[in-house]
């Protein structure tokens, strides 16, 4: 990581299909392109799931085992004692595992886990860990889970980021750690991941990729509990969900709200993302960090009131970078790389009284092996072996162009940016679009001394606004965080950008 600045009844037949097509889905089945983009960005209903719950079965489905609150490990032990692909009903109450702190149960395949109303697995803040193991094509819906304490970058609910995993009407609350962690091909719909002390989700593997995810119509708020950004300044280890090294992911129809830090923070090697139909709103960081990744639609997203907290920091201390609200660092299309696009096309979205609008940045000192490079050991999706990337290879091509994460290839159209410094109470530097890179100098053997970066970013790799709509007092930042432009040098050469787009100033507030 390394960021510029330092979330009705189901019948016996409904869980018979859930079990058969739940984890079938794949983020390369879901829409075609449309043929044309909305003119006028609109703002996106919210999905509130965690004041309006759905409720699980009042009666055990065919089959079920039920599991009893009353007898202390009952669930674990009823799961070890039971064959793969049972079905286990959870009796309203709240349910308690062993008062070990590494108790916890561990399924097996095709397990599934269904509470009754008012069900809940409680860790009492003894048990660190509620579901873990291998197992696949796992299924936990209409239960509760909550005060267990995982450790830091760890999770309560899928312990060992085991793949196939559906979560589906679940409340996820009130943990330490990331309430959930993800596998591979795992859907985490309609559900509540709230007031956790790191993450709502972790979609973190520590050997190999997480591929195909889908994360659909939850609310994800108020996480990042434990503030660990001030514990540990410059972890990039916060916010509502944070997703490393996933290739393949949809992200649409969620509310991300009021998360301490990011609402979504794509970091290092993620690729093929669609974010799309979410409410971002009033998270005290950035809406979304897209950081060292890769191919990625971001489109007919509502991103309203974010980064007020963390922004206005910044500011108030005299840092002159354009913080934004949707941040691109060290992030762009690749078409060398396989997805679904080509490039990172954002377009559709309403952006409404954001601390700042969308920052394109690259960091000249970093790259693969370079000390400045803080994904420590990690290289690009180019070049799989990080050693290579020193000198005298580096300054030559492939590796020249291959070793550094670029952000190229970035197309930005047709979205709405809305902007009333009375609303987000600012006079300075809550106004800006940017597209810049820093003068490099690190380290003694960079091949990207100097303006290369800059000189590219802005004028070489093909990042283009246009179409827009702004209202409000905008300002654009190019080149370096010294060159801060109106519209129309913004528009004009050098830079030439937002083709066809307007601004009014005067009609933000």
């Amino acid at each position: 990581m390394e960021i510029k600045w330092r979330n009705p009844v189901l019948p016996a037949a409904a869980l018979a299909l859930l079990a058969a097509t739940g984890c079938q889905s794949t983020p390369g089945a879901s829409a075609a392109e449309p043929t044309t983009v909305p003119s006028t960005p609109v703002a996106r209903p919210v999905a509130r799931v965690c004041a309006e719950p759905a409720a699980g079965p009042a009666k055990a489905p065919a089959g079920a085992v039920t599991v009893d609150p009353a007898v202390v490990g009952d669930l674990a032990t009823k799961t070890k004692n039971s064959p793969a692909n049972t079905t286990f009903w959870l009796r309203p109450g709240r349910h308690r595992l062993e008062p070990d702190r590494y108790a916890q149960v561990i399924p097996k395949n095709g397990d599934r886990y269904i509470g009754a109303p008012g069900a809940v697995l409680d860790g009492r803040k003894k048990n660190q860990y509620a579901f873990g193991g291998s197992a696949r094509g796992v299924i936990i819906g209409y239960l509760t889970v909550q005060g267990f304490v995982a450790p830091q970058n760890e999770g309560v609910v899928n312990h060992d980021s085991a793949d196939g995993w559906v979560i589906e009407h679940a409340t996820i609350q009130h943990n330490s750690g990331a309430g959930l962690m993800a596998g591979s091909r795992q859907r985490v719909r309609a559900s509540c991941l709230r007031d956790n002390g790191q993450y709502g989700m972790n979609a973190y593997k520590s050997k190999g990729r997480i591929s195909g995810l889908l994360v659909e119509g939850n609310e994800i708020v108020g996480n990042n509990t434990g503030d660990w950004e001030r514990r540990k300044p410059g972890c990039g280890c916060t916010g509502g969900v944070k997703f490393w090294a996933v290739d393949g992911a949809d992200v649409r129809g969620n509310w991300v709200h009021d998360n301490r830090g990011a609402g979504l923070w794509a970091d290092t090697n993620n690729n093929d993302f669609r974010i799309e139909d979410n409410v971002l709103d009033a998270n005290d960081g950035a809406a979304l960090i897209y950081e060292t990744s890769y191919n990625a639609v971001i489109r007919n997203n509502t991103i309203r009131r974010n980064n007020w907290v963390d922004g206005r920091r910044q500011a108030d201390r005299g840092d002159n970078f354009p913080y934004p609200t949707v941040y691109l660092s060290e992030s762009g299309g690749e078409p060398r790389i396989r997805a679904r696009t080509d490039k990172i096309e954002i377009y559709g979205n309403l952006l409404e009284n954001n601390w700042s609008g969308i920052t394109l940045w690259e960091n000249a000192d970093r790259f693969c092996n370079s000390p400045a490079n803080t994904s420590s050991g990690d290289c690009t999706l180019l070049v799989g072996d990080v050693h290579r990337c020193v000198k005298p290879a580096i300054t030559r091509p492939p590796l020249y162009s291959d070793c550094r994460w670029k952000t190229q290839r970035v197309d930005i159209h047709d979205n709405r940016f809305v902007l009333d410094e009375s609303v987000v109470k600012c006079t300075a530097k809550c106004d800006r679009m940017a597209l810049l890179a820093n003068y490099g100098t690190y380290p003694d053997w960079s091949p990207y001394k100097g303006e290369r970066v800059a000189e590219s970013i802005t004028r070489k790799q093909h990042n283009r606004w246009h179409h827009n709509v702004y209202l409000g007092p905008w300002k654009f930042v190019a080149y370096d965080p010294s060159r801060v432009l109106d519209f129309g040098q913004w528009q004009a050469t050098p830079y030439q950008q937002d083709a066809g787009s307007t601004l009014r100033a005067r009609d933000g507030g």
